[in-house]
């Protein structure tokens, strides 16, 4: 049966379907749990990795290079680092469930951002020193010498144009870059990082060190690309195709929320057995002509119930927009869900939400999901303007159900003043006398986080107790 269209705070109809409305704020049927990966550590995976490159580094020694010429030695050395750490970078870009649950999505980035930093830098390296060793450590016949080798070496012009992808990506990534292009181009950019390795591939197999006369090295070099390349397109093209032909996700309704913020209702076809937790994301892409393209990153805003999937976004761009104007039963496509920040990560009972702005989505479906007693639960949402406040009446309304204390904090007095932070340590504390016996979830803005996440660090918290994630 085709699920209700449902819309916010369960106060009006929903758009062009002249529906009876379902209460948003209550679950019907629980969705399953994915599974966890407790048992893997970072520790585990980096030991693993490292354990490679120690095998990388004995089969460069075992093919002679202690014995090249210093020159030559570097370009070896960095072409097998540059490559290898290329390769790592692709694994943790896959959003693997595993990796996605050890390391969380704001630090897979992290990783990976450094990982290609590292990759580019040392193959622009690979690529002058070992050109240079070829002219003889001439400097003036390093240019012929590229002419003649792009022209007599199978795969060098590909190797060329693999680095030339990589500066434009590395190019692209830079803060200052950022600032002057879209999201979605960013992100269309970056997949030049596989067509780079390809190209890469191709000069490796047929001048590489390593592969040159030696089957084994060979073999072991082409597992690394498997390993690599194989979790990206399982997790990132066939897992999302799999779930849009097994749950045929659709919009049900678009609702306005507040000033610039809306949420997305998606249905589908047996969603009770699509597992997802409170405080995850799906990335978002409506199947039309214009759109489907373009990935969003979103939040789930309302407790898994195995009904329907709601969105709360906030419009910061023509994507944003676009989505606004999605007709009910668009299609659309689901990527995930990701993220480390949910309930399982709590360490106790008594807990501390801190919400700023957008940041509120996924903090209002955990409220609503999590196990709690009444007084266990401190809830501060922080808003430029108390009249932008998304999901406010919800978030009243499930204070009372559930008990727990809601805070509302906006960002200027009753005489337009600015006040001071509110998220300042003693700030906390007034609010919150026994902050430091809670497990604090934040989300919001960087700048917020990092205010926040300072503080609370003050009053005492532990590290490990405090949950966070950045994603985008």
């Amino acid at each position: 049966m085709q699920p209700t269209p449902v819309l916010a705070a369960g106060q009006v109809r929903g758009r062009d379907t002249g529906t009876p409305t379902v209460p948003a704020w209550r679950a019907r049927r629980l969705a399953p749990i994915p599974r966890s990966f407790d048992e893997l550590r970072e520790r585990d995976i980096w030991f693993v990795v490292g354990l490679v490159g120690v095998v990388l580094a004995m089969m460069w020694v075992r093919h002679g290079g202690l014995g090249e010429e210093p020159v030559l030695a570097i370009g070896q050395v960095t072409a097998i680092a540059g490559t290898y750490a290329a390769l790592v970078g692709v694994l943790l870009a896959s959003r693997a469930p595993w990796l996605d649950q050890v390391f969380g999505s704001d630090e897979l980035r992290r990783i990976h951002g450094v990982l290609g930093f590292l990759s580019v830098w040392a193959i622009g390296v690979h690529a002058i020193a070992s050109t240079v060793a070829f002219a003889g450590n001439v400097l003036g016949d390093v240019v012929p010498t590229l002419i003649s080798l792009i022209g007599t070496v199978p795969g060098m012009l590909s190797a060329i144009i693999g680095m030339g992808l990589l500066i434009v990506v590395a190019v692209t990534s830079m803060q200052a870059a950022r600032r002057h292009i879209s999201y979605e181009t960013f992100h269309g950019v970056h997949l030049y990082v596989y067509l780079a390795l390809a190209f890469g591939y191709l000069h490796q197999l047929t001048i590489g060190t390593d592969f040159v006369d030696d089957p084994l090295a060979t073999w072991f070099w082409i597992a690394l690309y498997v390993v690599a390349f194989v979790p990206l397109l399982l997790h990132r093209l066939i897992w999302p195709v799999w779930l849009t032909i097994r749950h045929r996700p659709r919009v049900l309704a678009v609702v306005p929320e507040s000033s610039g913020v809306f949420s997305l209702y998606v249905g589908g076809v047996q969603l009770d057995r699509l597992a997802v937790r409170a405080g995850q994301f799906f990335v978002v892409r409506a199947l039309t002509i214009r759109d489907w393209m373009h990935g969003h990153p979103f939040s789930i805003s309302a407790a898994p119930n195995g009904e329907y999937l709601r969105f709360t976004v906030k419009e910061l761009g023509q994507g944003t927009r676009d989505l606004r104007g999605l007709g009910t039963g668009t299609p659309v496509m689901l990527e995930g869900p990701y993220g480390a920040v949910h309930g399982a990560r709590r360490t106790g009972r008594k807990l501390l939400l801190i919400a700023g702005g957008i940041g509120v989505a996924p903090l209002r479906a955990m409220v609503q999901s999590f196990a709690y007693r009444p007084g266990e639960v401190e809830f501060l949402y922080r808003t430029r303007d108390s009249g932008e406040a998304a999901l406010i009446e919800e978030l009243e309304r499930l204070a009372q159900e559930r008990g727990f204390r809601l805070h509302l904090i906006s960002g200027r007095r009753a005489d337009g003043t600015r006040r001071p932070d509110p998220l300042r340590p003693e700030a906390i504390r007034q609010l919150v006398p026994d902050v430091a016996d809670r497990d604090v979830f934040l989300c919001g803005p960087d700048g917020l986080m990092e205010r926040a996440r300072r503080a609370l660090l003050t009053l005492g918290i532990a590290p490990e107790r405090i949950h966070l994630e950045v994603f985008g």
